[in-house]
């Protein structure tokens, strides 16, 4: 994303003060609403083409979202809403001024006119004066400059301090509070049970699934599959993840089935065991569960010796024994010889070693697992230790009298009461009716666990610290329950992360607690 108004350099703007006298200065003149505004050069940083961006609940009216200005976040804002102006489709006039006083913002304008010099001399208060705008928000008034009989000087850090008042205290505060409440649900989730946790997935109409802690993250199949030489039919190839090589194995291909015609919904679960990982593709994902160790049974000797059933060790029974979900073995797995071909080959073939650490996707400290799932046309993420599991939203959901409007109702859960919240709804976003593609979030929060349903669920992502940075805080609840934004620059791609100790207040939690008791 480039300027697209050229703004004087400093040695230019130095040259010109220099040929004129003290008291003149440069304004950025702009139009909204057939009413000309100016300000003063110095704040401006730069002035740029409508870009887009990725809208953010409960900020503001006055935002339009979050743009991503060459890796950094700049908060988008309507001037037009501002200034109480009526409001209007953006079109290729339009441009966004970034202003400067204390935290970057880009004012949307329906057209940048010019740079002008003017002498604060022929600057006039603004007593009297009949305008379309709130007059506190100006702070003098040009005649006769340029092309304009009347240009109004904007007074921004008196508008940026109405609109986004509590701006320099939640950022203040923000650290403490985030600390604290981190702290309280860290310490919630050393009491939960220890239940297994798996990704579940489809291969030729049957289910299977890996623990979750071995898997590092779930993508998309990429179309950039570079083949390695001299390999079985089994080991496709490797594609880029975050600048590493990641092997790609079909498990299709390892269990003797023909290779599927359908892509589109095929996914790479990048399983990762020691300091090895490997991409296993998938026809589709289904879900994450939790399911009770007492639903799992050991794979039956006999059939475990068979080549097909070698790398599945237990059997979930789900659904009173009509689901049954193969649980593959990950050292059964990486013992496999598809598995050692792959790594072996794209070791031979590769610069990049893959034991030791030479992987780029194998797990760092410094990583993030999230879970990315959409809400609109935007792209949310909680990190993957709060989320209990994945479910399909039931055609109904049970109703419970008196409870709060935000709580839809309530499922069983083997044998225990789920309450479940629409999280467009918790957003203050447009409800949706329900659909096929919609999942419930069971996610762990002070102790409890609480249903949220979302649009779809995209993937499982895992983020080095570097690309995740602070959120603009442009609302007190904004700034505690979205804090964090994962800046993902050369994918165009921002991820808003919600912080699942802030989506239910002190109230909520006890009607949901009541509920769920």
């Amino acid at each position: 994303m480039s300027s697209d108004t050229s703004l004087p350099s400093a040695a230019s703007t130095r040259s010109a003060d220099s040929e004129q006298p003290a008291s003149t200065r440069q304004y950025v003149t702009f139009t909204a609403a057939n009413e000309v505004f100016a300000v003063e050069m110095g704040p401006v940083q730069e002035i740029i083409r409508m870009p887009n961006v990725a809208r953010v609940p409960l900020s503001p009216p006055s935002v339009l979202g979050l743009a991503n200005l060459r890796g950094k976040i700049l908060p988008i804002v309507s001037l037009r809403r501002t200034l109480g102006l009526p409001e209007v489709e953006v079109d290729e006039n339009a441009r966004a001024v970034v202003i400067d006083i204390g935290q970057p913002l880009g004012f949307v304008v329906d057209q940048v006119s010019s740079v002008v010099a003017v002498d604060e001399s022929k600057i006039e208060g603004v007593q009297g004066i009949t305008a379309a705008i709130n007059t506190d928000m100006l702070c003098g008034l040009i005649k006769d400059v340029g092309d304009h009989a009347m240009v109004m000087l904007l007074d921004f850090r008196k508008l940026i301090e109405r609109e986004f008042a509590q701006m320099a205290e939640m950022q203040k505060n923000q650290g403490r509070v985030g600390s604290g409440r981190a702290a309280s649900a860290s310490g919630d989730e050393q009491g939960v049970s220890t239940d297994l946790r798996l990704v579940s997935f489809d291969i030729g109409g049957q289910e299977y699934a890996i623990p979750i802690e071995h898997v590092q993250e779930i993508v998309h199949l990429t179309q950039k599959i570079v083949k390695v030489p001299n390999s079985q039919s089994h080991v496709l190839g490797v594609m880029t993840l975050r600048n590493g090589l990641l092997p790609l194995v079909s498990l299709r291909h390892m269990f003797s089935l023909q290779a599927s015609r359908n892509q589109s919904q095929s996914r790479v679960l990048v399983v990762t065991t020691a300091a090895l990982s490997v991409g296993v593709v998938v026809d589709n994902v289904r879900e994450v569960l939790r399911v009770s160790l007492s639903d799992v049974e050991v794979m039956p000797g006999m059939l475990a010796r068979e080549s097909d059933m070698a790398d599945i060790s237990e059997i979930c029974r789900l659904e009173d024994g009509k689901r049954l979900v193969s649980i593959i073995s990950i050292d059964n797995l990486f013992r496999d010889a598809a598995i050692k071909e792959a790594l072996t080959n794209v070791s031979k073939n590769t610069d990049i070693g893959l034991e030791n650490g030479g992987n780029a996707t194998a797990a760092t400290s410094t990583d993030e697992q999230l879970v990315v799932f959409r809400l609109g046309g935007e792209e949310f993420a909680v990190p993957i230790d709060c989320v209990q599991e994945i479910l399909r939203v039931p055609e109904s959901l049970t109703h419970v009298p008196k409870s709060p409007p935000s709580v839809e109702g309530v499922v069983n859960l083997r044998g225990s009461v789920l309450p479940v919240l629409d999280l467009r709804r918790r957003l203050s976003l447009k409800t949706l009716p329900r659909n096929d593609a919609q999942r419930i979030m069971v996610l762990l929060i002070n102790g409890g666990q609480t249903g949220f349903i979302v649009d779809s669920v995209v993937e499982v992502l895992k983020v080095p610290q570097s690309q995740i940075e602070p959120s603009p805080s442009l609302s007190s609840v904004n700034a505690t329950l979205l804090s964090r934004m994962v800046n993902l620059e050369q994918q165009k791609r921002m991820v808003q992360l919600i912080d699942a100790a802030h989506l239910l207040d002190d109230v909520e939690l006890g009607s949901v607690a009541e509920i769920a008791t």
